[in-house]
Parts: C-alpha cells; structure tokens; sequence
C-alpha cells in the first residue's frame, strides 16, 4: 500500500529528538506556553524571515487573532476565496464580519487579482489570499490593490510553510501570516498548533495578549480574550521537526518534479505547474481529471490512497448558504471542486513509489 502520507515514518526518522523533546518538557513541568513555545516563536520568526511570531492553539486561531488585532470586526466584509479549507471562512465569520468571496485563476487555483477589485466595496476592509496546497497566491497584484483601497492583507499561510514570493517567505509580506501546525502539514505537531508571524510589533502585542485571555500580565485582562495558548510539548516537538523542515521539503519538491515530468503531456491527468517566482513547497501534490470518482476509486483498488483538496467550495456548504451565493457564482472554484485529486506525497517516500503511482494513474482506462 502506498499512503497517502505517512506520519509513522516520519516519526520514526526522528524518534529519538522527539522523545527527548518531550521528557523534557514532562520533567520542566512548563506544559502551556513556557521556554519551548517561547523558543519556537523565536526560531520560527527568523525561518520567516519576520521580526515576530506569536503561537496559538491552531492555524484557525492564528487566522481570527490576526483579523481581530486587525481591527475586524462586526459589519465589516473581508476578501477571500471560494476554494479553501472552510476555516478560512469560518476564521472571518468569528470576528463577526462577512466573507465576500472571490474566484481563483486557472492555474494556480489561488486568489485571482482579476477579479478581486470589483469585489471591493465601502465595507471591505481586509483580503485574505490563502497559499493553497503551499504556493502563494498573486502577492504584488494583491497588494497593490489593497494599497490603492487602503484595506489589511491577512496572509493564509496555513499550508505554505517555507513557500516563497519572488524571495519572501509566507506570512511576511502582509500584516500577519496565519500557519497551521496540524499533523498533516510539511510542519506538523503531535497534536494541534498554529502560528502568528508578522513585522508589527503592535499586531504581536495585541495577539500575544488575545491568546491569553486578553492578559497584559497575570490578572489583568486589557481585552476580551480567548484560550488559544500552544502547550509545551507541542512548541518541543515542532522545535524538533522544524530543524528538518528544509530537507524534508527539498524531498517533497524533489518526489513533486518526479510526479510532473512522468506526467507530462498526461491524457489522464493534469499536473500542478509552479509559477516562476513563487517556490512551491507541494504540501499537497493535486492534478485535476474529468474522471476524477473513476481514477481515485482505481487508486484505492491498487491500495494507493489519494485525498479530495476541497470537493465542495466553501460558498456551497450548507453551513454557510446564508452567505446568499449559489451554484454557478464562482466557476474556476467549482471547476477545481469536481477535478482536483491529491495525489501522495510526503517526505519519506521513495522514487518507486511515485513512479507505481503515476503507473496507476496512467492506466487507459483513465484517459479523458
């Protein structure tokens, strides 16, 4: 069976650090925030490339903290797109604001700046592009639309640790980055956990002291805060995973352009392609086929796991049809919706591997 990640062999290659990592922080007895967390932030800030980085329980968290310490709040609309994990909507949803969504571009599948501008009214006051399957959107159009409007860019780096834009990494070009540390990610926790990074010493401030409780020192509470505090072994583990991060994406962008080349010219699928400039980190690995139900079912048959990255766009979840969108408002999304198919790829896995895959893949009955 080929996986469709394989969280076991990770650990496995790291079990030792891991261990350690963890009985230390038993033996400290600092199991909620504490020395680790602390210097996690540190760490994690500089691998950025930022001046600080605040952490929180999950990447949800770190997305409504950073819209809050924004200034979000009730009646104000924030940009977003149609095709992501729900959360980012639901992030937006918890200030008290209102998603107004925005279709993705083709290839990417990513915030289309095409289009954003016309979605911009007297209430909008901030645009989250989120870096899907880790690469990051459009963020010189993006930004510069935000400039002329004068609204906050809320980056959703939640799947694009390490990515880059023209040289910058995820999280540092707008006011705050939002990373979610979930199991699954290039960098994941044993556990939840999620991360705040940003240059604004006033945005850290305000969010170091929503994650507590709203506390500018024990007892006193400044603002009306939540639980959002990282534990202890969380901030050791990711200590541990974050000094292989790099490696363990140079395999993943090593196993992704064995994926592309193979696939090449594919009649059966169509490959994720990298846009110059941005360095995709391949978090997800996803091609899109108009026979997508057929392909994933002759997938498992073969005992290869795929994932669906997302099957349903947010604006037609019945959790948030009071938002007023229909079928046929976003047709890039919807498109994506029916076609994408995640295929694996993790760090762990081997040259064979990707090539018993993309055997599978290229069978003739899955010809389009």
């Amino acid at each position: 069976m080929i996986p469709f990640l394989d969280l076991k062999a990770q650990y496995a290659s790291i079990k030792d650090e891991v261990d350690a990592a963890v009985l230390n922080v038993l033996a400290s007895a600092q199991y909620i925030l504490g020395d680790e967390v602390a210097a996690l932030e540190e760490e994690f800030a500089d691998y950025c490339g930022v001046d600080h980085a605040v952490a929180v329980n999950t990447g949800t968290s770190a997305l409504h903290l950073s819209l809050l310490a924004a200034g979000i709040g009730p009646g104000d609309e924030v940009l977003t797109v149609p095709f992501t994990f729900v959360a980012t909507a639901s992030a937006i949803c918890y200030t008290g604001a209102r998603p107004v969504f925005v279709d993705v571009e083709p290839v990417t599948l990513t915030m289309d700046p095409a289009k954003l501008e016309a979605a911009v009214t007297p209430r909008t006051k901030a645009i989250v592009p989120v870096h899907l399957y880790g690469q990051m959107a459009d963020m010189d159009a993006i930004c510069a639309i935000a400039e002329r409007h004068g609204l906050v860019v809320i980056e959703d780096a939640c799947q694009a640790h390490g990515a880059e834009y023209k040289g910058r990494r995820a999280g540092s070009i707008g006011l705050s980055g939002s990373f979610s540390f979930y199991p699954g990610k290039n960098l994941g926790a044993c556990g939840e956990g999620g991360m705040v990074v940003t240059n604004d010493s006033q945005q850290a401030e305000t969010i170091r002291m929503l994650r507590d409780w709203g506390q500018s020192q024990r007892y006193h509470h400044v603002l009306k805060g939540y639980n959002y505090r990282m534990d202890g072994i969380q901030g050791a583990i990711l200590r541990v995973k974050l000094r292989h991060l790099d490696a363990w994406t140079a395999a993943r962008r090593t196993h992704a352009a064995q994926y592309s080349s193979l696939l090449d010219g594919s009649a059966a699928v169509t490959p994720p392609i990298e846009v110059t400039g941005r360095r995709h980190v391949y978090h997800v690995y996803a091609v899109r086929s108009h026979q997508r139900a057929d392909l994933q079912h002759r997938l498992q048959a073969q005992g290869i796991q795929s994932g669906l990255h997302y099957p349903i766009p947010v604006h037609l979840q019945e959790a948030h049809l009071d938002l007023g969108y229909a079928e046929g408002d976003f047709p890039v999304s919807e498109a994506a919706a029916r076609e994408v198919l995640s295929l694996p790829i993790y760090p762990e896995m081997t040259p064979r591997q990707v090539a018993e895959v993309v055997s599978a893949v290229e069978q003739d009955s899955y010809v389009c």
